[in-house]
């Protein structure tokens, strides 16, 4: 039999980046080859919002139209927790969700010398104990995605990922070490930590924070930077760890809030006081860092009150932008089964508010660059990544330095919140 030939289609968060990664390295071990015109596709899906499933249904039909032949693979979280509406989607060949995700390559094969009987393949997602090692850099990657954790016990009532993703577990700190230090040695300058839930990382007594320090301690990754965190998270114990250079000065908070009325709806671990502190902490340790937030607008039960309150204590407070969400109701979430929900217009308004803050914010902060020298890691496409998480593009009579390498560059000018450098030796003359 010939080589099957494949295409993963990536869909939402880091974590489903990792194990596209993943599923990248073990198909290339079972003979399979990636091709722009493969025989094979396969859709990582993501859950986060209804929305996510359609679009996924949507290109499973759109992908079988243009070509009858190929296998459809639909996995990922929507195939775990929306299973049925692809079951009813005639493009759809297999439906493999998290808890079988690690048999795909078989699956595929089975299906090829018709052994396989099942279209669907799910189990109970909170019976899963792997998290599927070794993967986190997709060829069309220069930085690596590390999956350090999955799962999630907090159960925010807005969120359907525990569904999804099933109960939190840890990837041990020797496996993790072991994993930077391949990445490291397969020219990988810069590991992004991510998971579901990263902050709830434990090896035994071991830590989140304590996972970090072996690494800066084991091994000689360049850079390394953190996905999303808690306000309790961002503990005195991790801000110490800033201190060294290799630590990228970003910050994704997920505060989804500054409310605490809100907060304790959404069934958050933390209060609008826990948002002030740690970011003003972040402002005093980690100076001039990046600190993006994701922030629901609209909640159900949200008053005009609560909001202006949530407004004006962001305004107040120090960060760089906001990633804001207009609140739509998940089915499977208790949020969704609210009677208090609010009119879509007046979501769309407050989200509109939210996002002239930010973007107010956010050229604020990038006029604010002009002058400094940025350590820029070049990505694929030419375009170059800062420490602290600035896009920048090179002025237009300057060559791009090759990919992966790590330059330094002064920032020349700003323009809609994107940045324009030169290279040292450039911007000499």
């Amino acid at each position: 039999m010939s080589p099957i030939s494949y295409k993963i289609h990536t869909y939402g968060c880091k974590v489903n980046t990792y194990d596209s990664g993943l599923l990248q390295s073990r198909l290339g071990k079972s003979g399979f080859v990636e091709s722009e015109e493969p025989q094979v596709h396969i859709l990582n899906t993501c859950a986060v919002t209804r929305e996510a499933t359609r679009e996924a249904v949507k290109t499973a039909r759109r992908l079988k139209i243009q070509n009858p032949l190929s296998l459809v693979v639909v996995t990922g979280c929507a195939a775990q927790v929306d299973t049925e509406e692809f079951t009813h989607v005639p493009g759809v060949d297999l439906v493999v969700a998290n808890s079988h995700k690690g048999e795909i390559e078989n699956l595929v094969r089975k299906f090829y010398t018709g052994e396989l009987r099942d279209r669907v393949h799910k189990s109970n997602i909170f019976k899963k104990e792997d998290l599927e090692m070794g993967g986190g850099h997709e060829t069309e990657h220069t930085r690596a995605f590390l999956k350090i954790q999955d799962g999630c016990d907090s159960f925010c009532t807005f969120c359907v990922i525990p569904f999804a993703r099933g109960k939190s577990r840890s990837i041990p700190i020797e496996s993790l070490v072991k994993r930077v230090s391949e990445l490291v040695n397969s020219g990988v300058k810069e590991v992004v930590f991510t998971g579901v839930h990263i902050g709830d990382y434990r090896d035994g007594e071991k830590t989140f924070e304590d996972l970090i320090a072996a690494i800066l301690k084991r091994t000689s990754i360049s850079r390394i930077r953190l996905s999303s965190l808690e306000p309790i998270e961002v503990s005195e114990k991790l801000l110490d760890l800033y201190s060294d250079s290799r630590m990228c000065p970003h910050f994704h908070m997920s505060i989804q809030s500054a409310n605490t009325k809100v907060l304790f709806d959404m069934k958050r671990q933390y209060t609008a006081e826990h948002v002030e502190k740690s970011l003003r902490r972040i402002a005093e340790v980690v100076p001039g860092s990046f600190v993006g937030m994701d922030v629901i607008a609209g909640f159900p039960g949200e008053s005009d009150e609560e909001f202006i309150d949530s407004v004006e204590r962001l305004r107040n407070l120090p960060w760089t932008k906001l990633h804001v969400f207009p609140y739509s109701p998940r089915p499977g979430t208790f949020a969704a089964r609210r009677s208090d929900g609010l009119e879509r217009s007046l979501i769309k308004r407050r989200a509109e508010i939210l996002r002239h803050l930010s973007d107010a914010r956010f050229r604020e902060a990038a006029e604010a660059q002009v002058g400094q020298v940025k350590e820029s890691l070049v990505l694929r496409g030419g375009r170059l990544l800062s420490r602290d998480f600035w896009n920048i593009e090179l002025e237009s009579n300057i060559e791009t330095p090759g990919l992966n390498e790590e330059i330094q560059l002064r920032i020349s000018g700003s323009k809609g919140g994107t940045l324009f450098g030169q290279t040292l030796t450039q911007s000499l003359f």
